[in-house]
């Protein structure tokens, strides 16, 4: 499955990702701003035990490479919740820092609300940035999320106590919201 935008295109994980993936994974910056789950440092068997989970995963196609100009950017993943919380979805993502502050985020954001929204049965997606995550918070508002709540004290990340933001947007506003969101330049 390919997802396709102006800047970005969202694809399937492949074997031939792992050199790639370990050179722009392996970086403290990323690792600062995502879950301990993201290792750090992210090794050659981080790097194939992620691709060879994706690739024997038989669910929908949750996990993504965000690629920009055909080169590997970053990743993308979405989880869809269960129990009282079926009808939602929470999305993840990292790039590499030669990537960043290129709209290419908030291009890829739309394009995965768009596939959730469009092809499961979800109501609400949301992410949960730290607070202190400035470019990340202002990438999902650019792609028509908006905060929810600022949970104080929230997570532990490098045994600091930290801030943590959820944003959301709901299906009716995203679709209503897409033809300018997508016109939009990042």
């Amino acid at each position: 499955m390919i997802l396709e935008g102006k800047k970005c295109v969202l694809r399937e994980w492949r074997k031939e990702d792992i050199k790639v993936l370990i050179q722009l994974a392996n970086n403290k910056k990323i690792f600062n701003n995502l879950r301990d789950v993201f290792p750090y440092p992210y090794t050659k068997r981080d790097a194939e035990n992620w691709i060879n989970f994706v690739l024997s995963n038989n669910l929908p196609q949750t996990n993504f490479v965000i690629t920009y100009h055909g080169q590997f950017a970053g990743g993308f993943g979405i989880i869809f919740k269960e129990d009282i919380y079926r009808f939602n979805a929470e999305i993840g993502y990292w790039l590499g820092e030669p990537f960043w502050n290129k709209g290419i985020i908030s291009e890829a954001i739309i394009l995965a609300t768009n596939y959730i929204f469009k092809n499961f049965e979800i109501v609400r997606i949301y992410a949960e940035p730290f607070a202190d995550n400035h470019a990340s918070r202002k990438a999902l508002e650019k792609a028509g999320y908006s905060m929810d709540v600022c949970l104080k004290n929230y997570v532990v990340k490098n045994n600091q106590i930290k801030d943590s933001c959820i944003y959301s947007i709901l299906k009716e506003d995203f679709e209503k919201n897409l033809p300018e969101l997508i016109n939009k330049q990042y």
